[in-house]
């Protein structure tokens, strides 16, 4: 199990609006933008901005990541082995699986496990003996 990307979670009133600053500060147009539940994201560099109402993202402010893994489950199998760290919510999204994981220490983090299409979008395609392969 492998961390590919850990993303620095930016909110914001509208994505619209928002985009093109973060896409200017990268220097590349976003990775991802799709919505989720009832808030809209984009990923671009390594911000990823959500858009909603406060009442539709508030439960997305006391987390970290999402944190972007090759394993999902070898990830769940590390933190809630000998660590004992809590699965607290696993599930799919347009991008992949996802389980949110509390940490010992109180910190709960959003773990993504990409669907090999997303990987090969955003971080390109693996090759022989890439650290991404």
């Amino acid at each position: 199990m492998r961390v590919l990307k850990t993303y620095a979670r930016v909110f914001v009133a509208d994505l619209d609006e928002s985009l093109p600053l973060y896409e200017t500060l990268v220097g590349a147009s976003a990775d991802l933008r799709f919505a989720f539940e009832r808030a809209e994201l984009a990923a671009v560099g390594d911000f990823l901005l959500i858009a909603g109402a406060d009442d539709d993202v508030a439960p997305y402010r006391s987390t970290v990541g999402p944190v972007i893994v090759d394993d999902l489950d070898g990830l769940i199998a590390v933190v809630a082995g000998p660590s004992g760290a809590e699965v607290i919510g696993e599930s799919e999204s347009a991008t992949g699986r996802f389980a949110y994981v509390r940490h010992p220490d109180g910190a709960v983090v959003e773990y993504v496990e990409w669907s090999p299409e997303v990987v090969a979008s955003v971080l390109g395609t693996p090759k022989a003996g890439h650290p991404h392969g």
